[in-house]
């Protein structure tokens, strides 16, 4: 290879995206891996993930909020920035098109990147997320 001027190419190093907070206090997964579909329990059960898309503008990330009980996704949030907002923002919209009632169980792979402030809403791994009228304007959400 050298001879005729040939190198490999390694891939790019992964650079981490997600860093934890210290400070956040470690939450019990309320939902205990229990993933199966259950048309009873709509609305009771949520998951959710972020996905990297590469455009030629650069990258896009999508926050999407799943319905365990249906497995299909009932919100979502896409922006140019892997911040907090972005989970926060597909959470709100989610809430304003299906107005659950409270105590929705929120669980997210990617706890880290998940983690908005204020942290009521949302904590790493499992949390309970307030939905009704009154519990959404107290922790500062607007449809």
């Amino acid at each position: 290879m050298r001879q005729a001027g040939l190198a490999g190419r390694a891939p790019r190093r992964w650079r981490k995206t997600t860093i934890p907070d210290p400070a956040a206090a470690a939450r019990a997964d309320a939902i205990r891996r229990d993933f199966t579909t259950d048309a009873a329990k709509i609305n009771q059960r949520w998951c959710g993930d972020i996905t990297y898309l590469a455009t030629w503008e650069g990258w896009l990330y999508l926050a999407t909020v799943i319905d365990i009980a249906s497995r299909r996704v009932a919100g979502f949030a896409l922006a140019d920035h892997l911040r907090t907002e972005l989970v926060a923002d597909a959470l709100a919209n989610v809430v304003a098109a299906r107005d659950p009632a409270a105590g929705v169980i929120f669980h997210s792979a990617t706890a880290a990147a998940s983690t908005p402030r204020p942290r009521s809403l949302i904590s790493p791994v499992t949390a309970r997320f307030p939905c009704r009228p009154a519990a959404r304007a107290s922790a500062g959400i607007t449809p």
